[in-house]
């Protein structure tokens, strides 16, 4: 953890805040690696356990899933783990969904 994480405050609710992680690409990629290898985990998995490792409530999905595209261009991290080849998202991955499929095959 030696990034300073961006938190930002947001409502929600009626008079209630919450405090939304909007995390690097590097905070995302360490995560990514730490995800077990062979296996599809959940992408809402990763960001509350991004939110809680930097104190904050919540963590970005749009940000997560930009840092997700552009690594899965630059290939720095196996973003394969926690998009499911079944949901339209895995489609804006490079390969698509058959190179999810094959990566998560390649790791068991």
């Amino acid at each position: 953890m030696d990034e300073l994480p961006v938190i930002k405050t947001r409502r929600k609710g009626r008079s209630l805040t919450q405090s939304m992680l909007i995390p690097t690409e590097k905070m995302v990629v360490e995560a990514l690696r730490a995800a077990p290898p062979g296996e599809l985990s959940d992408i809402g998995d990763i960001r509350r356990v991004l939110a809680r490792q930097y104190g904050a409530d919540a963590c970005c999905p749009v940000t997560v899933q930009k840092h997700l595209v552009q690594i899965s261009q630059d290939g720095t991290a196996p973003f394969w783990r926690v998009v499911d080849p079944d949901r339209p998202f895995a489609r804006r991955m490079i390969g698509g969904p058959e190179r999810i499929r094959e990566r998560l095959a390649g790791e068991k």
